[in-house]
């Protein structure tokens, strides 16, 4: 079978799609990955076929922050969706029996489906169906029990419609469609989300066809050798602290750069920083800056991880079982430092936008010296470990019941 993932966005929102892509192409099928140009070498690199589609996801969130105003953002936003709908369009013209496709880039993946008669499986790494068990991430108000949890995830749904309405109607005239189809969300099926349910539990209202399958682990390049350097600093002391931000703060390295030298020095640890696209930078003899490090090679080498709280470095410091401190910014990253602390595993959430050296070296310490921390990390560790997360989508695809 032709399998072709689809995704959009950050490095976090492609890499876990190589460990699925991989370990549906060892069961036999072809697989190839949609993403942005940036990460080709990412993908090839794991022995998967790439497709590109246009866009800066770098460029948009910087983008974003310079915008004067709420118009200036929708345009950049609209501007990014219509490339991704003409980037959709392109890749499927490569052949494809089957679509799996993540939540943002959704809507494109559910119309150029239809247009084909192929069928559209969601591969979510977020939960992104409405539930009156838990808020959705990003979901706004007031949520006032069941039923407001469950109608702020409806509108969570509506506004993910939303920013690609636009570009889904560009589709469906692309492939000659009617300009109104069915709500494009709406007929993905079946949903798998990937993400451990130790870590959170799969919701008893979801439909039938909605699971959470279980993490798909980024796949290591080819041949990759940890660099000499980390070998040498990780040799040379105590296990470090990792301090990453991901594909956050854009441009704020410099400022960044001191404020971890800062709290590594208060809490009195070593630190591996990893620059990610905020450039951070190491000062200090205790501080080793370095740059695309696999996080299955190096969490379980490190004291607890300093992070975003991304759902892809969320997931590796989990399977590491090493302690968080999360620093979320934006997007889902708030949902996921919460239940981390919910899970015990952190000692607190600390927003990016309070962020200070004095609160990071706290935080840092509470999470080395609360022995509760490591061992609940310990715990879930193990129990990840005895998961198969793309089994279940490996068993749909090979089922008969994606044709």
């Amino acid at each position: 079978m032709r399998a072709l993932i689809i995704t959009a966005g950050s490095r976090g929102d492609v890499a876990p799609f190589t460990g699925l892509g991989r370990r549906l192409q060892e069961a036999g099928h072809e697989v190839a990955v949609a993403a942005h140009s940036a990460f080709e070498a990412l993908i090839g690199g794991c022995g998967l076929g790439f497709r590109a589609v246009p866009g800066d996801p770098q460029g948009l969130i910087r983008d974003w922050a310079r915008a004067g105003s709420r118009e200036e953002v929708q345009a950049l936003t609209r501007a990014y969706a219509d490339g991704l709908a003409d980037g959709v369009a392109q890749a499927v013209e490569g052949g494809v029996d089957v679509l799996l496709t993540a939540f943002g880039p959704a809507s494109l993946a559910r119309v150029a489906g239809e247009a084909l008669g192929i069928p559209v499986i969601g591969t979510y790494l977020v939960p992104s169906v409405p539930t009156g068990e838990f808020a959705l991430p990003s979901a706004r108000g007031d949520l006032g029990g069941p039923e407001g949890r469950l109608a702020a995830g409806r509108d969570v749904v509506r506004r993910a419609e939303g920013v690609f309405s636009g570009a889904a109607t560009r589709l469906r005239s692309h492939f000659g469609l009617p300009a109104q189809g069915p709500s494009a969300l709406s007929g993905v099926r079946p949903v798998f989300h990937g993400f451990s349910p130790s870590v959170l539990p799969r919701p008893a209202d979801w439909p039938s066809w909605v699971d959470a399958s279980g993490y798909w682990w980024s796949a290591r390049p080819d041949g990759w050798q940890p660099p000499a350097d980390l070998v040498d600093f990780l040799q040379a002391g105590p296990p470090p602290v990792f301090i990453g931000f991901g594909s956050m703060a854009v441009g704020e390295g410099e400022r960044l750069g001191e404020l971890v030298a800062g709290a590594v020095k208060r809490a009195g640890v070593r630190a591996v920083v990893q620059a990610g696209w905020a450039g951070l930078s190491g000062y200090g003899d205790d501080i080793l800056a370095i740059g695309d490090v696999p996080h299955d090679w190096l969490f379980p080498r490190t004291a607890a991880a300093v992070h975003h709280a991304g759902a892809g470095t969320t997931a590796a410091a989990l399977r590491a079982g090493v302690p968080a401190v999360p620093v979320p910014v934006m997007a889902d990253q708030p949902f996921w430092a919460a239940r981390l602390c919910e899970l015990g595993v952190a000692p607190r959430s600390l927003p990016f936008a309070d962020l200070t050296a004095e609160a990071l070296a706290a935080a840092i310490t509470d999470s080395l010296t609360e022995p509760s921390h490591r061992r609940r990390a310990t715990e879930l560790a193990h129990a990840i470990a005895k998961e198969d997360g793309a089994a279940a989508v490996l068993a749909h695809l090979e089922g008969g019941s994606a044709g």
